[in-house]
């Protein structure tokens, strides 16, 4: 039933994925090939990276299996996995571990590390199939609602820069997840997962929304940590 719904999910995105060619290195969609230049395909979408691993589990799906399947692709699709677990509805607290995985990838990133290595204590962590299933079918319907109106372009960064840029922000908010505070991971693990998005499709205008979902997460915890400064404050002043 599982493996049905997650077919059923991606289905039509994944016939448009295929009926759809890319545009060349310098972004152009229209038109046929350029001075005999052949036309190339695009890379799959991470909608149906995940539906595919969620389809062929048959066994435990461990962390690293799944950064060995994303292969070179590993950080863009780790940043909006990792960040969309912490996205799920957890008990309280969880954050605290689920975040380390956000700090080990962006600070990788802004090193400039070519694929993602991860502790062999997390990449040995492993799902039930069931489990992996269940989670997928919760994480790929939101993500191929976004990926209908994102795709390349005004990507302002060349090359590896971005990966830089977006990884030190993305270290930034990944400590802010960390951080035991109710309810204060959502916005900027959010944000995170949007940022590890336009850095996979290269979507410039996606940047700029979660850059702007990132400032405002970062206002929103500062609010949060004052106010909770100015109570303790207060209460310890009425009591001595």
């Amino acid at each position: 039933m599982a493996k049905a719904r997650l077919q059923a999910v991606t289905g039509g995105s994944r016939r448009r994925m295929r009926a759809e060619t890319t545009e060349s290195e310098h972004g152009l969609t229209d038109g046929g090939p350029i001075d005999g230049a052949p036309r190339r395909r695009r890379p799959r979408r991470l909608s149906e990276l995940f539906a595919q691993l969620a389809r062929d589990a048959d066994g435990p799906v461990s962390i690293g299996h799944i950064r060995d399947a994303l292969g070179n692709r590993s950080f863009a699709p780790l940043l909006v996995l990792f960040a969309a677990f912490n996205l799920l509805p957890l008990p309280p607290g969880t954050s605290a571990i689920l975040g380390l995985p956000l700090l080990i990838v962006s600070a990788q990133m802004v090193y400039g590390t070519k694929q993602a290595w991860l502790p062999s204590a997390l990449a040995d962590r492993s799902l039930s199939a069931a489990t992996f299933r269940a989670t997928m079918e919760w994480i790929i319907p939101r993500l191929v609602r976004i990926e209908r109106v994102i795709r390349p372009r005004y990507w302002p960064f060349w090359r590896k820069q971005g990966d830089r840029i977006i990884g030190g922000i993305a270290l930034l908010l990944a400590i802010v997840v960390t951080l035991p505070i109710p309810l204060g991971n959502w916005l900027p693990a959010f944000a995170t997962a949007l940022l590890g998005l336009a850095l996979s499709e290269r979507d410039g205008i996606l940047l700029a929304v979660g850059g702007l979902v990132s400032v405002v997460s970062m206002i929103v915890i500062a609010a949060v940590v004052g106010a909770a400064g100015f109570a303790t404050n207060a209460a310890l002043g009425w009591m001595f």
